[in-house]
């Protein structure tokens, strides 16, 4: 039993029990919440299950373990890490940063962390909800959900829970997404005013998340940080065949063995799959969302178009380099040549056109080398050109959205890595203290620095609020329509464009015209 709490803690009552949380720099937080049953044991690749509850008074001031994931002892040269120990599957757990636990019903921001689907956690500091909470008068929420074999692994036909479709990792986030509807409330939210945001594979999640049937009104606006929406997401019968490598990775032959497996042994097997599906130019996604029919029905990047989901208020951006994140320091990808770079665009656009597409990246960035095509082809494939294409659809259908693009280069590494994927992230959240750890943002100029994580910290803020990201201090942003495909480009100098990235979109618009 909890002790009982002091006049110096904060607590609330919720239906599955007591909670006692901590005041830190005057907000009240609350940590690893339970919001779904353990997925351990016999809920191993089962949908999200409700919380049992508990007895008593249980402590929420410290978090819980993140979801199992691959993780490297000194971090990675552009992020530095984007997990660390400890990790378990009991791992579906939130974190809440509210300004008072009390009848105020502040707007509430839900968060969902990227990661490529294999890392990450809802409770590292760079994703701390505190500054939006504080200088918003928000309601933050930052979930936890399976990500990897134990989220990602379509288990197929021979499970006996098979009916129950792919796509663990959204039943998760549904469930969170509940438990924020019917308890978020009792710490001064207003579970009418739900905005979901996510970057990168956690924009892919907000996107499908806000597709749900069963979450039909629960979300009023979302924010689409660098989604991938150009992934080719598979359907069940060729997700089974990456089920399969992976069986063959770990040494077993049925998913009944599978299950038989402490997780730190599934999470071995990965690398080992990453290996056999990587492909030179292509960014490495060794598990990926399926387009079961059960749990997903299309791809999310079309979710918003349809239903009650076309309703929801977006915003949408990319920053201008996002592909140098994975290719820039990569040595086998630096060094391509001519020839290796125009055989990836004939991926796309055919052996014919592809010398025009090299020439056409070339023009647009004078003095490219083979690999800044690569890189640039490979940005605007997965992420700038998809979500033109949205941006596109809405504004036909009568939906628009605020569109952005990040300009701003990282200084490390001499520029190499341009504005690269995830960069954007501490300038949204305005907390460059908690990403010391990061080479990515080593070394920009703080004067730079901080104007712009304000002038874009208030605009997200101003978004969740009113579904508006204007304010005072930076230009007039107007919603991407047809007729300007307005796009604020966040740089040292803020400013709005008409059709700023008009000519990547219309030369991808070859590749759908390519015969098939």
């Amino acid at each position: 039993m909890a002790p009982t709490p002091g006049p110096d803690q904060p607590v609330v009552n919720l239906p599955a029990g007591r909670l006692r949380g901590a005041f830190e720099d005057g907000l009240a937080v609350f940590r690893a919440v339970p919001y779904a049953a353990p997925p351990v044991g016999a809920l191993r690749w089962r949908p999200a299950r409700p919380h049992p509850g508990w007895s008593g008074t249980r402590d929420a001031t410290a978090d819980g373990p993140s979801a199992p994931q691959m993780y490297m002892e000194g971090g990675d040269p552009v992020l530095g890490g984007h997990g660390s120990p400890p990790f378990d599957e009991d791992c579906l757990t939130l974190d809440v940063w509210t300004p008072a636990a009390d009848d105020a019903r502040r707007p509430v921001l839900v968060w969902i962390h990227g990661g490529g689907f294999v890392s990450g956690s809802g409770s590292l500091p760079n994703y701390s909800g505190e500054t939006f909470s504080r200088d918003g008068d928000l309601v933050v929420v930052s979930i936890n959900y399976r990500i990897g074999p134990l989220g990602y692994l379509y288990t197929g036909p021979e499970d006996d829970a098979a009916d129950s479709g792919a796509n663990h990792w959204l039943t998760d986030q549904l469930a969170a997404l509940l438990w924020v509807r019917d308890n978020i409330e009792a710490f001064g939210g207003d579970p009418d005013t739900i905005t979901v945001a996510g970057q990168s594979g956690g924009a892919v999640s907000t996107a499908a998340l806000a597709g749900l049937p069963e979450a039909r009104g629960l979300i009023r606006r979302v924010i689409l940080m660098s989604p991938p929406f150009g992934l080719d997401l598979p359907a069940p019968d060729a997700s089974l065949e990456r089920t399969a490598a992976y069986l063959e990775v770990a040494g077993v032959k049925t998913v009944a063995e599978l299950r038989a497996l402490a997780w730190p042994e599934l999470i071995g097997a990965v690398g080992g799959l990453f290996a056999r599906t990587t492909r030179w130019g292509y960014w490495p996604t060794p598990f990926l969302p399926v387009v079961d029919g059960v749990t997903l029905h299309r791809h999310p990047a079309e979710a918003l178009l349809h239903g009650a989901a076309a309703g929801i208020e977006v915003m949408i951006g990319w920053t201008r380099e996002e592909a140098n994140f994975g290719f820039a320091l990569n040595e086998v990808h630096a060094a391509a040549d001519r020839d290796q770079v125009a055989g990836r665009i004939a991926d796309t656009f055919g052996s014919e056109a592809a010398p025009d597409v090299y020439a056409a990246y070339e023009r647009a960035r004078p003095g490219a080398r083979p690999a800044d095509v690569l890189m640039d082809l490979i940005t605007d494939e997965l992420f700038r050109v998809p979500a033109l294409r949205l941006a596109e659809a809405r504004a036909e259908s009568g939906h628009p959205v605020w569109a952005y693009q990040f300009d701003l280069p990282a200084a490390v590494y001499d520029g190499r890595l341009g504005a690269a994927h995830c960069l954007e992230l501490p300038f949204a959240f305005a907390n460059f203290d908690q990403w010391a750890h990061a080479p990515l943002t080593a070394g920009l100029d703080p004067a730079v620095r901080d104007g712009l994580a304000h002038t874009m910290h208030e605009a997200w803020i101003a978004f969740v609020r009113t579904g508006d990201p204007n304010h005072p201090d930076m230009p007039t942003w107007n919603p991407y329509a047809k007729d300007t495909r307005t796009t604020m480009r966040f740089d040292s100098v803020v400013t709005a464009l008409g059709d700023l990235a008009g000519d990547s979109l219309r030369l991808h618009e070859r590749a759908l015209d390519r015969p098939a």
